[in-house]
């Protein structure tokens, strides 16, 4: 199935957990107003409030009320005064909701592949993960290290999610033809793309090895790169350097 996870799914939703707080913890009493290194126009206090609004949005999905218009926002829970309080009232809700049901029981999601559970435990570990990283990074704290098997799971969602079904669904394509593979130990992928659309796939090392250009590097610092949280030295990229270029530009079009 190509939306399973790399990660056993109790374990994601640990990190969802982990993160979570992580991420709280990290923001009391920081400047809100501080900027998010790598990610022009995001703040300390933006990604706090836009964190708490993916958890919101997802509780709603998962109460079969995502499709609901003119809906105002929950007013934060009595005695919360910090943004980061409230995001620590969300979590607690939210996490609830995703023990209560098996990971590969029937859910509705925006993306077709994967119609499960398990599929909002896998996206909100990558969103939390990066968005902790953010806010240590805004703070400039020691950024607390993203666990490898973690990295690598979350190079497969960017690549296969983002990249491979989020571009499609938005009508977006290249603009020249080119591949991409993706070696990181054991595991690779290739993504094509070209006017024609886009496309990512779990792959054989040989097969990615024979992309028009080849990512290698330390799986967490890929993981932030696609994540455009890291600079193209962060990772190494031998062949058409073109075609990384837009592999790089595309998933920001698929992620803002």
């Amino acid at each position: 199935m190509t939306g399973k996870a790399l990660l056993d799914y109790g374990r994601l939703l640990d990190v969802v957990a982990v993160e979570g707080e992580r991420l709280a913890s990290a923001a009391r009493g920081g400047d809100r107003e501080l900027p998010v290194p790598g990610c022009p126009g995001l703040t300390l206090g933006t990604t706090v409030s836009h964190t708490t609004d993916v958890y919101r949005a997802v509780l709603r999905w998962l109460r079969g009320e995502h499709d609901r218009t003119g809906e105002r926002a929950p007013r934060p829970p009595a005695g919360t005064e910090f943004p980061e309080d409230v995001l620590r009232e969300v979590l607690r809700d939210l996490l609830a909701e995703l023990w209560s049901h098996d990971p590969g029981g029937r859910c509705r999601t925006w993306w077709p592949e994967d119609q499960t559970y398990g599929f909002w435990w896998r996206r909100l570990a990558h969103e939390t993960t990066v968005h902790r990283v953010d806010v240590q990074a805004a703070r400039g704290a020691k950024v607390t290290e993203v666990d490898g098997g973690v990295a690598l799971d979350g190079v497969d969602e960017a690549l296969t999610l983002w990249f491979g079904y989020r571009l499609g669904a938005l009508g977006i394509a290249g603009v020249q033809s080119g591949e991409v593979g993706l070696v990181l130990g054991e595991h690779a992928w290739l993504t094509g793309a070209g006017t024609s659309g886009v496309t990512a796939r779990r792959a054989s090392i040989a097969e990615a090895e024979t992309a028009d250009a080849v990512i290698t590097g330390d799986p967490t610092a890929v993981y932030l790169w696609l994540w455009g949280r890291l600079p193209d030295r962060a990772v190494l990229a031998e062949g058409d350097h073109d075609a990384v270029a837009q592999l790089w530009a595309l998933l920001r079009l698929a992620m803002r």
